[in-house]
């Protein structure tokens, strides 16, 4: 690990404003993705802001009957929440997914959002990566794909965004709130929050520099069956091979994010109206224009014959 300097922030326009004016700084909180990446030289930053002390540990209920988590609130506080699992179950089962109960206490709802790809080759400094180093190429096409996109993949990244919390986020159309270096503050649709790789894969978020998540907002509940299905190859600590994420109402209605399939969590809100037609119907517009390797071409079928059964279980009344 490289050495770098550190500094406490209490006020988070402070802490976006030390990022913002100190060169290849970098925000640290639980630190679980960011640490990894230091001791790997992956990340490199010249300093770290703590901002733990910040005051973002709160679920508050909005005025439009939504709630607002603060950017530090852990997994564990998130996803134990009594309204979040009443309201916004989906959410608490994707959080329960992931990780082990050791990380889930530590990280935190912004640091979560930010994790990075867990593609091999990102984490072999030995092999060009277009996320790691810019324009070097990227080993994963041509190379060992099983794990990786399928859909929304570019010439320059073919790596999959590894999180769950996001894939629920992104079905509950939350929005994330921020702070610029300049104090500006504004909204960002989860939906806009992720990026797809392009010809700047190493480019993740619309995130600008220096700018600080302070909370993220879901609107007022929705109602129907909750469910995250999570396929895997080993049954706990493991990163998702596919995700399914649906609410679905009683008269078959819903809605649809996967993850383990692309650059950042998929929804395509047109093909949810295909619900009542059945899994494949949605599968089919949901990943239409897919280009799968041959190495996880499986992982089409994989989401429409999970889809089935997420699709199945919510018909039984079963979350």
């Amino acid at each position: 690990m490289r050495a770098f300097t550190y500094q406490k922030a209490t006020v988070p326009a402070d802490a976006a404003a030390l990022v913002g004016r100190t060169q290849q700084a970098k925000f640290i909180a639980g630190g679980t993705n960011l640490l990894d990446l230091m001791k790997l030289e992956i990340e490199t930053p010249a300093a770290l802001v703590d901002v733990n002390h910040l005051a973002l540990k709160k679920i508050e209920a909005t005025p439009e009957g939504g709630l607002r988590i603060g950017a530090l609130v852990t997994n564990t506080d998130l996803a134990s929440d009594a309204r979040v699992r009443k309201d916004y179950g989906v959410l608490s089962r994707a959080i329960l997914a992931g990780a082990s109960a050791q990380l889930r206490n530590k990280a935190t709802t912004a640091g979560n959002l930010l994790q990075r790809t867990r593609c091999s080759y990102f984490y072999d400094t030995n092999m060009p990566c277009n996320k790691r180093a810019p324009g070097s190429g990227c080993s994963a096409i041509g190379g060992y794909t099983r794990q990786l996109a399928v859909i929304g993949v570019s010439d320059s990244c073919i790596a999959t965004y590894p999180g769950d919390m996001a894939v629920a986020m992104r079905l509950l159309d939350a929005s994330v709130e921020t702070v610029a270096p300049n104090g500006a503050r504004r909204v960002i649709p989860i939906a806009d929050f992720h990026r797809l790789p392009g010809n700047t894969p190493h480019i993740e978020t619309a995130l600008m520099p220096g700018e600080l998540i302070t909370a993220v907002t879901l609107p007022k509940p929705i109602g129907g069956v909750h469910i995250y299905h999570k396929v895997r190859d080993r049954s706990s600590y493991a990163f998702a091979l596919i995700s399914v994420a649906a609410v679905i109402q009683k008269d078959g209605t819903g809605r649809v994010a996967v993850g383990g399939v692309a650059h950042k969590p998929w929804r395509v809100e047109a093909a949810e109206a295909n619900m009542p037609q059945g899994a494949k119907a949605v599968a089919d517009q949901l990943l239409a224009g897919a280009k799968p390797t041959e190495e996880n071409a499986f992982k089409v079928t994989l989401v429409q014959r999970t889809l089935a059964a997420v699709m199945s279980q919510a018909k039984k009344g079963q979350a």
